[in-house]
């Protein structure tokens, strides 16, 4: 099994519990790990078949700007169901972080695997 990395992600959305950050856009931070086998698109040199990490960031990107959530936990929750369906990832672990939300700490969020991993070959 191989991983295609996407690493500080930044993406704009409505996120927040507070009546003050329900008015605006805040920005969050993702690092992604999709599991994939990377062998077939290596041996014909062809992105389709792979995980195109420029096509989930955009698709990111979309996601973001098309919803706004309370919690952080139902952003990273509704996104990974997204990415798992939409492109066909058996398993992913998504960290999502807020900047700036707690004045003591670079940043607060939370980090999730969803599906199962495949066994390595």
């Amino acid at each position: 099994m191989d991983l295609v990395l996407i690493e500080s992600l930044g993406v704009d959305t409505v996120i927040g519990v507070y009546d003050w950050e329900r008015t605006i856009t805040q920005r969050l931070v993702l690092d992604l790990a999709l599991a994939t086998d990377i062998r077939p698109a290596a041996a014909d040199d062809d992105i389709a078949l792979t995980l195109d990490y420029a096509a989930i960031s955009e698709r990111i990107q979309d996601f973001a700007a098309e919803h706004d959530f309370a919690l952080v936990e139902t952003f990273a929750e509704r996104l990974a169901e997204t990415l798992r369906q939409e492109f066909g990832i058996p398993w992913l672990r998504l960290a999502v972080r807020k900047p700036g939300a707690v004045a003591a700490a670079a940043a607060v969020g939370v980090q999730i695997e969803r599906g199962q991993r495949p066994e390595a070959s």
